[in-house]
């Protein structure tokens, strides 16, 4: 059976076209990173400093002083560069990320975005993703749809420090997939086998229900 994170996942790699440039935040996004198709020209950007992130490697390959953002080892597909921080935030502020994926703890029904802070932990920053929700052409969130305590985490309102403001444009759950439009939050998925009843019970939000509603595995 597929396993939540996979389901988002595999709904989640849908989203990324041949030839774009994308930026996979840290958490269940990298995973999407495993699942591009064999035939697509895709460029993984990292806010460290690196545009052609590679598979995670072998035990064999492991290089440490070639790291994402989340301090993981990865490799470099060829022709894959390197530049420092400034030069990677230009590359975001300037608009050149296609898409970015990013994990989140708490969406709101305006399309708001709360990512970086988890409660009774450190907080060592919010890393790059303030930047990546104002620079980035199209922002995608992916998270599971409640929390482990079963409390919606689509929110009327978040109640975490917010990462920016009506700036998710898709929000991928294990049981929906919503747009975030000038009409609203607009449910335009549900996932096999789940009811719009259960997704209306499992979510604090408002929202409303596209009229060519489709299913994903």
């Amino acid at each position: 059976m597929t396993s939540i994170k996979e389901r988002i996942v595999k709904r989640a790699v849908l989203e990324i076209e041949n030839g774009m440039n994308v930026n996979l935040g840290i958490g269940m996004p990298t995973l999407v990173a495993n699942e591009i198709p064999d035939d697509y020209q895709v460029l993984l950007q990292s806010e460290n400093g690196l545009l052609g992130i590679g598979p995670y490697p072998s035990e064999n390959q492991v290089d440490p002083d070639l790291i994402n953002a989340g301090k993981e080892t990865v490799t470099a597909v060829p022709g894959a560069s390197y530049f420092d921080s400034a030069e990677s935030f230009a590359m975001i502020r300037g608009g050149h990320i296609d898409v970015a994926i990013l994990g989140g703890m708490e969406v709101s029904q305006e399309g708001d975005l709360a990512n970086w802070m988890i409660p009774g932990k450190m907080v060592k920053g919010m890393g790059g993703a303030m930047d990546l929700v104002q620079g980035a052409k199209r922002v995608i969130v992916i998270m599971e749809h409640v929390s482990k305590y079963g409390e919606s985490k689509i929110k009327k309102e978040c109640t975490l420090p917010l990462t920016g403001k009506r700036v998710v444009h898709r929000l991928i759950t294990d049981l929906a997939v919503f747009d975030f439009t000038d009409k609203g939050m607009v449910l335009i998925e549900t996932a096999s086998g789940v009811s719009v009843e259960e997704i209306k019970e499992k979510t604090e939000a408002d929202f409303a229900i596209a009229e060519n509603l489709k299913s994903y595995a």
